[in-house]
């Protein structure tokens, strides 16, 4: 895997404590930086959405329909469509927005490369692959993403960076947020656009490929999972994003999935990363 870092970072600078090794707890506290790294870019791109007079509602209704069936990689706007779904309350359109983020994202994230080439480094040299996914991680930690793709814009963590922003953000989207397709053109082109929009996209990524990166240094590696649609709801491998009434903040029986949020991890110690879900009434056409 070809690194971006630049040396040194050899110490957790929150902490002033060396990072000695990959552990479960690191990969937790990592997991809580992607979790805020997205929240804070799905807000950014529902303002974005709102200010350019989007069905907010309708957005959501789409998302969550096609969840299921889509492929993440996909670019094509078929999910722009309108069809019938279980009503999602409006102001909880943020939850469905950020399922479509992080489908796309997280997409491949059981691969060493996110599949962006047919590298086999884990399988054929695992230690040293380990190794090396570790040093990177500690490198890049405190980094500037933007400026790393500054000085080295195609590296793997630049590639990854332009392959899911053009998964995530199709052409009629950019188009309708911005008034053209400029950001979208430039990645194309192998840069990296210096704007708001997009330096917030790259704090998202850079803590998804640094929580990438960690895992493929942990042996065992971690087990990724989803929830499904219509699944029970499980408290030790699940939480619910929105609050629900009575039973003092804990899920009534009688309430499932409507749609995954957020993956979850299983870790090598036994402990889980619970997956992040948006829940439902039980009703019959969501089993």
């Amino acid at each position: 895997m070809g690194g971006c870092g630049s040396g040194g970072g050899w110490e957790d600078e929150g902490t002033g404590t060396p990072l000695a090794a990959p552990t479960p707890e690191l990969f937790e506290i990592c997991m809580e930086e992607v979790k805020s790294a997205s929240k804070s870019f799905t807000a950014h791109l529902l303002s974005l959405m709102r200010a350019a007079h989007w069905d907010i509602s309708a957005a959501a209704r789409s998302i969550i329909e096609h969840a299921s069936s889509s492929d993440p990689a996909d670019t094509s706007d078929h999910h722009l469509t309108i069809p019938h779904v279980p009503h999602v309350n409006p102001t909880h359109a943020k939850h469905a927005l950020e399922s479509y983020v992080t489908r796309k994202i997280f997409h491949g994230f059981e691969n060493e490369t996110f599949y962006i080439d047919g590298s086999l480094s884990s399988l054929l040299h695992p230690s040293e692959f380990r190794s090396d996914c570790f040093s990177q991680f500690r490198d890049m930690r405190h980094m500037d993403p933007a400026e790393v793709l500054g000085i080295l814009p195609s590296c793997h963590f630049g590639k990854f960076a332009a392959k899911k922003y053009l998964s995530m953000v199709h052409p009629k989207m950019e188009e309708s947020l911005f008034g053209s397709t400029e950001q979208r053109r430039q990645v194309m082109d192998g840069a990296h656009p210096r704007t708001g929009f997009y330096g917030e996209y790259l704090r998202m990524a850079k803590a998804v490929w640094l929580l990438h990166l960690l895992a493929f240094a942990m042996k065992p590696s971690p087990s990724h999972f989803e929830a499904s649609k219509g699944a029970e709801f499980h408290p030790e491998y699940m939480e619910s994003v929105v609050r629900l009434a009575g039973g003092g903040g804990r899920v009534q029986s009688g309430w499932v999935v409507g749609f995954s949020v957020g993956p979850g991890f299983k870790l090598g110690n036994g402990s889980v990363v619970r997956a992040r879900v948006y829940l439902v009434p039980r009703v019959r056409d969501l089993i």
